[in-house]
């Protein structure tokens, strides 16, 4: 069963992925600025191009959860997304919101699951 808070979460989600991959777009290379250096240094491409995607990446996840469209996949994504922004970017005076968006989206993935995938959950703690 879907709850209101349900809805608020995923749309809110939504929203912040959504942005935040058009404001990657508008400026990659200021984006790019929050990663670590030893991070650039393991691209295998140049760094404008792998904000671009990150901002694809970010819209594609924004888009689903929106639409409502597998939800606990896109949140499920969003959250390894997420995990990986932390572990590039370092402990900053943003790390703090990160971390509540990675959990508001490990949150809705717990959430959102399909039934066919708890069935398996149960017969595997049996």
């Amino acid at each position: 069963m879907k709850k209101t808070s349900f809805h608020f979460l995923r749309v809110g989600l939504a929203v912040t992925f959504l942005w935040i991959g058009v404001l990657i777009f508008k400026n990659p290379g200021a984006w790019g600025g929050y990663l670590q250096p030893w991070a650039v240094g393991l691209l295998p491409i140049p760094l404008a191009q792998a904000m671009i995607g990150t901002a694809i990446l970010d819209i594609a996840i924004g888009a689903f959860l929106l639409f409502d469209f597998l939800p606990w996949l896109a949140a499920l994504v969003g959250a390894i997304h997420i995990l990986i922004v932390l572990a590039v970017s370092g402990i900053t005076d943003i790390t703090v919101r990160d971390i509540g968006l990675l959990v508001a989206a490990l949150a809705l993935m717990i959430d959102s699951l399909p039934q066919k995938v708890l069935n398996k959950i149960k017969l595997q703690k049996l």
